[in-house]
């Protein structure tokens, strides 16, 4: 799958996911979200956090900071204007070829760096759809895309940097997206926590 596609892929599944953040009320920031100990607030503060990062890796190759995001007055419009940031910053393609260094996951060009927020954005989007007992409809390309790259995450390490919780075991037949959110350790058919 060609790069741009990529960030076209996530550009979709940011549009899903800015009908389920413009949803949520102020009230429903207290919500527990799948994400073990994490209200909607914290779940949104670690997305706008990740989307400026992103950004700002894909222009400095670097981010010193993946947990500044804050949520201001205005969740939604903290959350769109790190969403713009981040497509802004992927939109030159020069961006695909550059190496970023990622958080704590290590140094890659900027395509795998694409890819890494797409799993991202299709997973958090599902976290915001059950907290906000909403439909996620996200594309099913999308979807595919993030399952290959979930798949290639190795068991050993996941509780070392938090970023993901060991694999969930589904049923054969699951959805792409069940698939996809197993793999990650969220169970698709568990109460949000």
């Amino acid at each position: 799958m060609r790069s741009m596609d990529l960030r076209e892929l996530d550009r979709r599944t940011l549009l899903v996911l800015d009908k389920l953040v413009a949803a949520a009320t102020p009230t429903d920031l207290a919500r527990p979200t799948p994400c073990a100990g994490w209200t909607l607030a914290d779940l949104l503060r670690h997305q706008v956090s990740e989307n400026h990062a992103f950004a700002i890796a894909a222009r400095a190759g670097s981010a010193p900071d993946w947990h500044a995001g804050d949520l201001g007055d205005d969740a939604y419009a903290a959350y769109q204007a790190s969403v713009d940031d981040f497509l802004d910053a992927f939109a030159d393609d020069a961006v695909l070829d550059r190496k970023l260094t990622i958080n704590h996951f290590g140094t890659f060009p900027g395509a795998i760096a694409a890819h890494m927020h797409l799993v991202d954005t299709v997973a958090h989007g599902w976290d915001l759809a059950r907290t906000l007992d909403l439909p996620y409809e996200p594309d099913a390309e999308a979807v595919r895309v993030a399952l290959k790259l979930a798949e290639r995450i190795p068991d050993e390490g996941r509780e070392v940097n938090g970023s993901f919780a060991r694999r969930v075991d589904v049923p054969a037949d699951a959805s792409d997206l069940d698939r996809f959110l197993a793999l990650l350790g969220r169970d698709p058919a568990g109460p949000v926590r």
